[in-house]
């Protein structure tokens, strides 16, 4: 029998009287200071209007509502109508997801464990599975990616400095100071669009006056000169050996492309030049020359093609276009620049390799680890379907645990929820979970020996992964535009269930990267707070969306990617994500300033209703960009394979095409110039 909405409302109604935040769903308390209550009580009206049948609960909500619309119709307006609109889609999506029973909560013991893992039954599965038998949950896992060997990489990496294309993205913002030391010309640039809009949001993108130690373009190619440098005296590389490093860089202000490459140049020329490194920067300004002179008409002379605008080639925008970008560039690198280039491996510069302990630990080098002929190996996995490990994925140790040992997991167990929010849905729980087994399993410390059997990758971070670029030619994975979240989890999901073999990562020990962001980011990352937060609650709408395209049966596919990116995946994904947004927003009105709370009411209302609206329908808004986004990666794919055939038969026209590829990559290489 199906549960019916006034069911499920009355369910919640009861899981909220019992939180240990109290009882949203009473009116505000008098004690609270009037500018903060109307905050709070936007919230706990927002929990009745939705979840509660009682009519004089109801008549509070509505004329709250009504108040903070006659004393501020302009900020309130939108937040409102959000939570008006939300009734009839979370009643049909609840219809929709045919749950069969509800945990009685009244019955549930008195202690905070028993509540969530009744109400888990229902809202977060994975993290009551993991809770009731931690060590199951490991094996499981374990079974779900252990891939058998078939054959290795015939053809491994021989020279890694020499054969990988080392990639990572650079995000600026205008300076925060209006007086900033900035070199004239720069300066002059600012100040013209100082009123300028902002169209572009990240996390923590540097400003452009960021001191040296806060800057995290020197720290993070610094940490490469060195590896490079440790890695001449380890005898790894030759002595002369320079490491190729693509960097993509992404602005909050389009005006901003024309100060970027002359702002790095000023950054090398002041603070130090990079004496093992080739670093080329390319805009969203650079990406728009490579579509109108090498990719548009390679298209139309060897394709046919004249209406292909390559769309999802550039930088700007959100974090799955520039992901994207610094995979699919290495292709057309292997093409129009340098043969030698056989993969790409991206970095985030906040990331170092730990040299000194890396050999300690495993014996090698961080570019010895890349020669693993575990890397472009064949192989059968679970469900005896053929796989190709084109791609690899490395770890994580944070700094303040790296003394402990390399294979510290990054995430640890947490202990429980520490926030009502985390009664509805507790990543952190299956994120260490996969933290645990997925990245820093050992081959030859367990049932895994690395020669008959490996391990997959799910769960890979946006720095520390690489793919083969026969995979890329082969496959043509993307992440779509529009993930502005776990861009790194979206990309394998773009070729899940196609045909065999499978793309997937080759999970390799060792391959771990101290993350030192919390040295030198702080202020970044609490001023981006509320975005972050805002973006993963739209991440759990996106991939529920996203993986109803990749299969039907949504069942199977959050079961093999669980128990973290399938922690996303939810029946019920505009449900949950209410209820998150709710709980977060009565923790911050007891906790925050206006200014904060504002933020995210304004912020959320604003992005989780464009978010629902684009995952809506039959096809949704999302669906139809992610096809045409699929046509276009294989198109640009397609197009870079003519243009390799054309100039194996040293075509003329492929000949100029690849000079003046050429051309633009030497504009675009970085070099220490006093700007």
């Amino acid at each position: 029998m199906r549960i019916t909405w006034p069911e499920f409302q009355t369910w919640i109604s009861t899981l909220f009287s019992r939180l240990p935040a109290g009882n949203h769903a009473a009116p505000s308390s008098k004690s609270r200071q009037a500018e903060l209550e109307k905050y709070e009580g936007f919230f706990r009206a927002s929990f009745i209007y939705l979840f509660e049948s009682d009519h004089q609960l109801l008549r509070f909500a509505s004329n709250l509502f009504n108040d903070l619309l006659l004393e501020d119709a302009r900020f309130w307006q939108e937040p409102v109508h959000f939570i008006l609109q939300l009734k009839g889609k979370l009643k049909q999506e609840i219809e929709n997801a045919a749950l069969s029973s509800l945990p009685d909560l009244k019955e549930a013991g008195e202690s905070a464990e028993s509540l969530y893992m009744a109400a888990w039954k229902v809202l977060f599965p994975e993290g009551r599975e993991i809770l009731l038998n931690k060590k199951k949950a490991e094996q499981d896992l374990l079974r779900k990616r252990k891939v058998t060997l078939r054959k290795p990489n015939p053809a491994p990496l021989e020279n890694p400095a020499r054969e990988i294309l080392f990639t990572s993205n650079v995000l600026l913002r205008p300076p925060l100071d209006n007086h900033s030391e900035l070199p004239k010309n720069i300066q002059k640039v600012v100040d013209r669009h100082r009123n300028a809009a902002q169209q572009f949001w990240y996390d923590h993108p540097i400003p452009l006056d960021a001191p040296a130690e806060n800057n995290e373009i020197l720290y993070g190619l610094n940490g490469l000169e060195k590896m490079m440098a440790f890695e001449k005296q380890h005898g790894a590389v030759g002595s002369g050996q320079r490491l190729t490093c693509v960097l993509s860089c992404s602005v909050t202000h389009s005006y901003l492309h024309q100060v970027a490459k002359s702002y790095v140049q000023y950054l090398m020329a002041r603070h130090g030049a990079f004496e093992n490194l080739d670093l080329y920067l390319f805009t969203e300004t650079d990406c728009r020359k490579i579509i109108s002179k090498i990719l548009k008409p390679a298209a139309e002379r060897y394709l046919k093609i004249t209406d292909e605008e390559f769309p999802v080639f550039g930088v700007d925008g959100e974090y799955g276009r520039h992901y994207t970008f610094l995979k699919a560039i290495s292709a057309l690198w292997q093409v129009l620049i340098d043969p030698q280039i056989k993969a790409t491996f991206k970095i985030d510069l906040d990331q170092v390799f730990p040299q000194e302990i890396l050999v300690r630990e495993t014996g090698h080098s961080a570019l010895e680890l890349f020669r693993t002929p575990l890397w472009g190996a064949y192989g059968r996995d679970f469900k005896q379907r053929d796989v190709q490990l084109g791609m690899i994925a490395g770890a994580l140790v944070n700094a303040s645990d790296i003394e402990k040992s390399l294979f510290t997991p990054d995430v640890p167990f947490p202990n429980g929820p520490e926030h009502p929010e985390e009664f509805v849905f507790f990543s952190r729980l299956p994120q260490a979970l996969s933290t645990s087994v997925e990245m820093m399993t050992r081959y030859g410390h367990g049932p895994l020996d690395g020669r008959k059997q490996c391990l997959q990758r799910i769960h890979v971070t946006g720095g520390t992964n690489g793919i083969l670029v026969k995979s890329l030619f082969a496959h043509h994975p993307f992440t779509p535009t529009f993930m502005g979240r776990a861009e790194d989890q979206a990309f394998i999901l773009s070729v899940f269930n196609s045909k065999e073999p499978l793309l997937r990562y080759v999970h390799q020990p060792g391959l771990i990267m101290r993350h030192d962001k919390h040295l030198f980011a702080q202020k970044a990352i609490k001023a981006a707070e509320n975005g972050k937060i805002i973006g993963d609650y739209v991440r759990i709408l996106y991939f529920s969306a996203y993986a109803r395209m990749v299969d039907p049966d949504l069942s199977a596919v959050k079961e093999e990617l669980a128990p973290f990116t399938g922690s996303f995946i939810s029946a019920i994904p505009a449900t949950i994500v209410t209820l998150r947004f709710i709980l977060k927003g009565l923790e911050k009105a007891h906790k925050e300033s206006a200014d904060q709370i504002m933020e995210f009411i304004q912020t959320g209302a604003k992005r989780l209703k464009a978010a629902m609206e684009f995952t809506e329908g039959n096809p949704s808004p999302l669906q139809k960009q992610f096809e045409k986004e699929k046509r276009s990666w294989n198109r640009y794919y397609q197009t870079l394979q003519a243009l390799a055939d054309a100039l194996e038969r040293d075509d003329e026209f492929a000949l100029k095409i690849k000079n003046m590829a050429q051309n633009m990559v030497s504009n675009a290489q970085l070099h220490a110039v006093k700007a």
